[in-house]
């Protein structure tokens, strides 16, 4: 990933998802009460107001709840890999529960590398873990069916 492209900065309470991140693990913060799970991670379950939480594997599927090519793009390091898209994934093990990251062509591929034309509402997606040298691992989409 370029080093013009934004970059994640966690908090105490979302370092975790990076660290599993950073292990191809695709994780969700689930409260040790109720088991509800939260997205974001935040330190007081919204449902029973427990502190105590868990970090629960999903299997790291989902499908496009919506998705956007920005245009333009504002940024330079985005301007240049433009066409890109931006979705919105709704996992399929939390369907309350969305992630917002791009749909590429392979984990370390560049944002562009989708056809926007491909995308659709609904379509079927798995985590690819992107892992920059000089960066924290962030979660990109690929497409089930190429």
């Amino acid at each position: 990933m370029s080093a013009e492209l934004l970059q994640p900065v966690p908090d105490e309470d979302g370092a975790p998802f990076f660290d599993y991140a950073a292990c191809g693990e695709l994780r969700v913060q689930t409260c040790a009460g109720c088991a509800a799970p939260r997205f974001p991670p935040r330190p007081c379950c919204p449902s029973c107001q427990s502190f105590e939480h868990r970090w629960k594997r999903t299997s790291g599927r989902g499908r496009i709840w919506s998705y956007v090519l920005p245009h333009p793009p504002l940024l330079p390091g985005y301007a240049a890999q433009a066409p890109y898209n931006v979705v919105l994934v709704e996992l399929a093990d939390h369907p309350r529960i969305r992630l917002v990251g791009n749909v590429v062509a392979s984990a370390d591929a560049p944002l562009d590398s989708v056809d926007p034309g491909r995308l659709r509402i609904g379509a079927p997606v798995r985590a690819a873990f992107h892992r920059p040298a000089d960066g924290l691992a962030v979660v990109r989409w690929l497409l089930e069916r190429p």
